[in-house]
């Protein structure tokens, strides 16, 4: 007996097949597509917010809601979460992480380079988490979910190379 998607069976005379139908593999198939697009979205979104905030498109500095409200606030987080870097480093490491963030936020957002884009994600949160880590302790990127959108990112990147994989087979 055959072992994948489906498997047929001789019952008598009548041939039996186990598997999904093709509506149901349709159905699945629009599912998974929704929440790969729905996922790099979401990702993309959370990416562009952050550096709209570092710029005061949310509002100034201390307005409900608003994280940081200018670059100058922004820097100084950077240089709290990256606390194991010299200090004279944090404004390039703050630059970079804009610069970062804008371009994987807009690649996602727009569906382009989605290989690159979701594993740059998944690494650029993977190093984030690690530093809140090191600098905040375990703790916040757990409640922050950083862990959480950095597997995201991995796993869209795992689609992707599926999806790839199987126009190159196929």
């Amino acid at each position: 007996m055959a072992t994948g998607p489906m498997t047929t069976e001789l019952k008598g005379t009548d041939l039996v097949r186990s598997g999904p139908s093709r509506a149901e593999a349709k159905r699945e198939a629009g599912i998974r597509k929704f929440a790969e697009i729905f996922a790099r979205v979401a990702l993309g979104a959370a990416f562009l917010s952050a550096v709209a905030d570092r710029f005061g498109l949310w509002g100034a500095p201390g307005k409900p809601g608003v994280a940081w409200g200018d670059f100058q606030h922004f820097t100084q987080y950077a240089g709290m979460v990256n606390s194991f870097l010299p200090s004279r480093v944090i404004p390039a490491v703050a630059w970079a992480a804009t610069i970062a963030e804008t371009t994987l936020g807009l690649g996602l957002v727009l569906g382009i380079y989605k290989r690159v884009m979701t594993l740059g994600s998944a690494a650029l949160l993977l190093m984030f988490a690690l530093a809140m880590s090191m600098s905040f302790g375990i703790k916040a990127p757990l409640d922050y979910s950083v862990f959480s959108a950095s597997g995201t990112a991995f796993l869209l990147f795992a689609m992707q190379n599926g999806q790839a994989k199987n126009e190159r087979d196929g």
